[in-house]
Protein backbone atom coordinates (compact mmCIF):
# COMPACT_ATOMS: atom_id res chain seq x y z
CA UNK A 1 0.00 0.00 0.00
CA UNK A 2 1.79 3.43 -0.90
CA UNK A 3 0.49 6.46 1.01
CA UNK A 4 0.94 10.60 -0.07
CA UNK A 5 -0.33 13.45 1.47
CA UNK A 6 -3.03 14.88 0.06
CA UNK A 7 -4.90 17.91 1.08
CA UNK A 8 -8.64 17.44 2.85
CA UNK A 9 -11.57 18.42 0.86
CA UNK A 10 -12.92 19.65 4.78
CA UNK A 11 -9.36 22.13 4.77
CA UNK A 12 -10.28 25.78 3.64
CA UNK A 13 -9.33 27.05 0.52
CA UNK A 14 -6.76 28.57 -0.30
CA UNK A 15 -7.29 33.15 -0.53
CA UNK A 16 -8.50 33.67 -3.68
CA UNK A 17 -9.76 30.35 -4.56
CA UNK A 18 -12.93 29.19 -5.94
CA UNK A 19 -15.15 28.25 -2.90
CA UNK A 20 -16.05 23.84 -3.50
CA UNK A 21 -20.05 23.84 -3.42
CA UNK A 22 -21.12 20.95 -0.92
CA UNK A 23 -22.16 19.12 -3.89
CA UNK A 24 -19.41 19.30 -5.45
CA UNK A 25 -17.85 18.05 -2.43
CA UNK A 26 -19.87 15.02 -2.78
CA UNK A 27 -19.34 14.73 -6.24
CA UNK A 28 -15.89 14.49 -5.60
CA UNK A 29 -15.80 12.01 -2.57
CA UNK A 30 -18.06 9.49 -4.80
CA UNK A 31 -15.29 9.78 -7.27
CA UNK A 32 -12.65 8.70 -4.58
CA UNK A 33 -14.54 5.89 -3.01
CA UNK A 34 -13.25 2.38 -3.45
CA UNK A 35 -13.74 0.54 -5.97
CA UNK A 36 -12.68 -3.27 -6.60
CA UNK A 37 -9.30 -3.15 -7.96
CA UNK A 38 -10.01 -7.04 -9.09
CA UNK A 39 -8.23 -8.14 -12.80
CA UNK A 40 -9.70 -11.30 -14.30
CA UNK A 41 -8.22 -13.33 -17.03
CA UNK A 42 -10.20 -16.77 -17.26
CA UNK A 43 -9.61 -18.61 -20.72
CA UNK A 44 -7.68 -18.23 -23.33
CA UNK A 45 -5.13 -15.51 -23.90
CA UNK A 46 -6.09 -13.68 -26.80
CA UNK A 47 -6.51 -10.41 -28.24
CA UNK A 48 -9.63 -8.97 -26.55
CA UNK A 49 -9.24 -10.29 -23.37
CA UNK A 50 -5.58 -9.18 -23.26
CA UNK A 51 -6.64 -5.68 -24.27
CA UNK A 52 -9.35 -5.82 -21.11
CA UNK A 53 -6.58 -6.53 -19.18
CA UNK A 54 -4.15 -3.75 -20.35
CA UNK A 55 -6.92 -1.44 -20.05
CA UNK A 56 -8.15 -2.03 -16.56
CA UNK A 57 -4.42 -1.91 -15.01
CA UNK A 58 -3.61 1.46 -17.22
CA UNK A 59 -6.49 2.63 -15.17
CA UNK A 60 -5.77 0.97 -11.33
CA UNK A 61 -2.46 2.32 -11.33
CA UNK A 62 -3.86 5.63 -11.71
CA UNK A 63 -7.15 5.31 -9.60
CA UNK A 64 -6.49 6.46 -5.98
CA UNK A 65 -8.55 6.77 -2.75
CA UNK A 66 -8.69 8.96 0.51
CA UNK A 67 -8.65 8.11 3.82
CA UNK A 68 -9.81 9.86 6.66
CA UNK A 69 -7.08 11.12 7.42
CA UNK A 70 -6.68 12.98 3.89
CA UNK A 71 -4.12 10.91 2.84
CA UNK A 72 -4.29 9.34 -0.45
CA UNK A 73 -4.14 5.72 -0.93
CA UNK A 74 -3.17 3.38 -3.59
CA UNK A 75 -4.20 -0.04 -2.89
CA UNK A 76 -2.77 -3.14 -4.66
CA UNK A 77 -4.51 -4.28 -7.90
CA UNK A 78 -5.69 -8.11 -7.67
CA UNK A 79 -4.85 -10.03 -10.68
CA UNK A 80 -6.68 -13.27 -11.07
CA UNK A 81 -5.21 -15.92 -13.79
CA UNK A 82 -6.88 -19.09 -14.49
CA UNK A 83 -6.05 -20.22 -18.66
CA UNK A 84 -4.31 -22.76 -20.35
CA UNK A 85 -2.51 -20.30 -22.34
CA UNK A 86 -2.69 -18.64 -25.92
CA UNK A 87 -0.95 -16.02 -27.93
CA UNK A 88 2.97 -15.14 -26.95
CA UNK A 89 2.52 -11.50 -28.62
CA UNK A 90 -0.29 -10.87 -26.31
CA UNK A 91 0.88 -12.37 -22.90
CA UNK A 92 3.70 -10.03 -23.45
CA UNK A 93 1.47 -7.07 -23.98
CA UNK A 94 -0.08 -8.15 -20.59
CA UNK A 95 3.17 -8.58 -19.20
CA UNK A 96 4.54 -5.52 -20.29
CA UNK A 97 1.45 -3.78 -18.84
CA UNK A 98 1.61 -5.23 -15.45
CA UNK A 99 5.40 -3.80 -15.31
CA UNK A 100 4.44 -0.66 -15.77
CA UNK A 101 1.46 -0.47 -13.30
CA UNK A 102 3.97 -1.97 -10.74
CA UNK A 103 6.11 1.58 -10.18
CA UNK A 104 2.93 2.88 -8.78
CA UNK A 105 0.81 0.35 -6.99
CA UNK A 106 1.80 -3.56 -6.42
CA UNK A 107 0.15 -6.18 -8.34
CA UNK A 108 -1.15 -9.17 -6.02
CA UNK A 109 -1.38 -12.61 -8.77
CA UNK A 110 -3.52 -14.89 -7.72
CA UNK A 111 -3.09 -18.28 -10.10
CA UNK A 112 -6.34 -20.41 -9.64
CA UNK A 113 -7.51 -23.68 -11.38
CA UNK A 114 -4.83 -24.35 -14.00
CA UNK A 115 -2.00 -21.74 -14.93
CA UNK A 116 -0.37 -23.18 -18.29
CA UNK A 117 1.86 -22.05 -20.72
CA UNK A 118 1.75 -18.22 -21.44
CA UNK A 119 0.02 -17.85 -18.29
CA UNK A 120 2.83 -19.21 -16.19
CA UNK A 121 4.95 -15.95 -16.74
CA UNK A 122 1.54 -13.50 -15.72
CA UNK A 123 1.31 -15.43 -12.49
CA UNK A 124 5.20 -14.82 -12.10
CA UNK A 125 5.01 -11.26 -12.82
CA UNK A 126 3.07 -10.21 -9.78
CA UNK A 127 5.04 -7.94 -7.08
CA UNK A 128 7.26 -10.45 -5.40
CA UNK A 129 6.24 -12.04 -1.61
CA UNK A 130 2.43 -11.46 -3.37
CA UNK A 131 2.01 -13.80 -5.89
CA UNK A 132 -0.40 -16.61 -4.43
CA UNK A 133 -1.57 -20.20 -5.78
CA UNK A 134 -4.77 -22.37 -5.07
CA UNK A 135 -3.31 -25.54 -3.67
CA UNK A 136 -5.19 -27.46 -6.09
CA UNK A 137 -4.13 -25.03 -9.10
CA UNK A 138 -2.05 -27.22 -12.00
CA UNK A 139 1.08 -25.28 -13.61
CA UNK A 140 2.67 -26.14 -17.27
CA UNK A 141 5.22 -25.29 -18.95
CA UNK A 142 6.73 -25.77 -22.62
CA UNK A 143 8.42 -24.20 -25.31
CA UNK A 144 6.69 -21.94 -27.38
CA UNK A 145 4.35 -23.24 -29.82
CA UNK A 146 4.19 -22.18 -33.53
CA UNK A 147 2.34 -23.51 -36.95
CA UNK A 148 3.07 -22.14 -40.53
CA UNK A 149 2.91 -23.11 -43.98
CA UNK A 150 4.35 -21.57 -46.75
CA UNK A 151 7.16 -21.41 -48.98
CA UNK A 152 10.53 -22.38 -47.96
CA UNK A 153 11.29 -18.89 -47.32
CA UNK A 154 8.36 -18.13 -44.85
CA UNK A 155 9.02 -21.08 -42.77
CA UNK A 156 12.64 -20.06 -42.59
CA UNK A 157 11.49 -16.54 -41.39
CA UNK A 158 8.98 -17.67 -39.57
CA UNK A 159 11.26 -20.37 -37.65
CA UNK A 160 13.89 -17.43 -36.58
CA UNK A 161 10.59 -15.30 -35.13
CA UNK A 162 9.71 -18.46 -33.12
CA UNK A 163 13.25 -18.49 -31.84
CA UNK A 164 13.43 -15.03 -30.70
CA UNK A 165 9.94 -15.27 -28.62
CA UNK A 166 11.49 -18.37 -27.15
CA UNK A 167 14.42 -16.20 -26.23
CA UNK A 168 12.28 -13.51 -24.93
CA UNK A 169 10.04 -15.75 -22.87
CA UNK A 170 12.69 -17.51 -21.32
CA UNK A 171 14.49 -14.38 -20.25
CA UNK A 172 11.47 -13.10 -19.04
CA UNK A 173 10.41 -16.30 -17.03
CA UNK A 174 14.59 -16.69 -15.65
CA UNK A 175 14.14 -13.05 -14.16
CA UNK A 176 10.56 -13.37 -12.41
CA UNK A 177 11.40 -16.90 -10.93
CA UNK A 178 14.34 -18.86 -8.98
CA UNK A 179 15.08 -20.89 -12.15
CA UNK A 180 17.78 -21.40 -13.48
CA UNK A 181 18.66 -21.09 -17.43
CA UNK A 182 20.14 -24.48 -16.98
CA UNK A 183 16.98 -25.62 -15.33
CA UNK A 184 14.78 -23.91 -17.63
CA UNK A 185 16.99 -25.39 -20.59
CA UNK A 186 16.80 -29.11 -18.92
CA UNK A 187 12.82 -28.74 -19.19
CA UNK A 188 12.66 -27.53 -22.28
CA UNK A 189 14.19 -30.41 -23.80
CA UNK A 190 12.10 -32.80 -23.06
CA UNK A 191 9.79 -31.53 -25.49
CA UNK A 192 6.50 -32.53 -23.76
CA UNK A 193 4.23 -30.40 -21.20
CA UNK A 194 5.79 -30.12 -18.10
CA UNK A 195 3.12 -30.59 -15.04
CA UNK A 196 3.77 -28.86 -11.53
CA UNK A 197 2.20 -28.52 -8.38
CA UNK A 198 1.41 -25.68 -6.25
CA UNK A 199 4.13 -26.41 -4.01
CA UNK A 200 6.42 -27.05 -6.82
CA UNK A 201 5.57 -23.48 -8.41
CA UNK A 202 6.54 -21.88 -5.00
CA UNK A 203 9.84 -23.72 -4.75
CA UNK A 204 10.64 -22.53 -8.39
CA UNK A 205 9.45 -18.80 -7.61
CA UNK A 206 6.47 -19.30 -9.52
CA UNK A 207 4.41 -18.23 -6.67
CA UNK A 208 4.90 -17.30 -3.35
CA UNK A 209 1.81 -18.57 -1.33
CA UNK A 210 -0.47 -21.32 -1.39
CA UNK A 211 -3.99 -20.43 -0.84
Amino acid sequence: MYHTKHTSLNEAPEKGSEEISEDEQMAILEMLKPTPRIITLYGEIEEEKCADAVIALELLKEKNTINEEGETITDPIKFYVSTFGGSAADMFAVYDAMRMAEEKCEIHTYGMGKVMSAGVLLLAAGTKGQRRIGANCRVMLHSVLAGHHGSVHDLENEVQEVKFTQKLWSKALLKETNMSEAYLKRLMKKKVNVYFDAEKAVELGIADIII
